[in-house]
């Protein structure tokens, strides 16, 4: 089961799309999220979406197991922008959001961590006369992608042992571990990168 945005293979052709075309399409969409107006716009771009997704082999359900972590934002987006401004505004608020977490996490299930980062190197390269180091620049968009599954995986854990003691839906007894996990994994990462000469 991939609940967030890793690498799945595949042979659609957005799997083989170039990485630079994927991120650049990315991005163009990002800008042009500003102009996207009005509940059918926003419900065709969702649906839009939900097709690509189909074409490389994904379920509906893989589609919102990407959403599904904000959907407490989601609702509180919904609700307060209804009652500032009208149900249509709520609609088009959060469906562009719901949207732009789609597109980006199609992008990273459908291309390699690798890839995404050797673009980034690449476009970044350019820049070294201003003291830029693109392979640092890579690393830490690699370990920011991979950051996101493993916190969510100790999420998972965290949720599963705190039912299995009978504590409920305590927040402290939730929370206390989870920052703790959080923490011993970014110590162990850190250790890694010294020893590699990564200060």
């Amino acid at each position: 089961m991939n609940d967030l945005g890793l690498y799945l293979p595949g042979t659609s052709w957005v799997h083989r799309l170039p990485a630079g075309v994927k991120l650049a399409a990315l991005v163009l969409l990002g800008v042009a999220s500003i102009l996207i107006d009005g509940v059918v716009t926003v419900t065709a771009g969702v649906a839009l979406m939900l097709v690509l997704y189909g074409i490389a082999g994904f379920t509906p359900r893989l589609a919102w197991r990407q959403v599904k972590p904000l959907r407490w934002i989601l609702l509180f987006i919904v609700a307060f922008q209804w009652w500032a401004r009208g149900w249509q505004s709520a609609v088009d608020v959060v469906g562009v959001i719901v949207l732009l977490v789609l597109a980006a996490a199609l992008v990273t299930l459908t291309t390699r961590t690798s890839a995404l980062v050797d673009v980034i190197i690449a476009v970044l390269r350019p820049l070294r006369p201003l003291r830029v180091q693109p392979e640092r620049v890579g690393l830490l968009i690699a370990l920011g992608i991979r950051a996101v599954p493993i916190a969510a995986g100790f999420s998972n854990e965290v949720r599963d042992a705190q039912r299995a003691r009978g504590l409920g839906a305590s927040p402290r007894a939730y929370a206390a571990p989870l920052i703790v996990k959080s923490l011993r994994h970014a110590d162990s990462v850190g250790e890694a990168l010294v020893a590699r000469g990564l200060d």
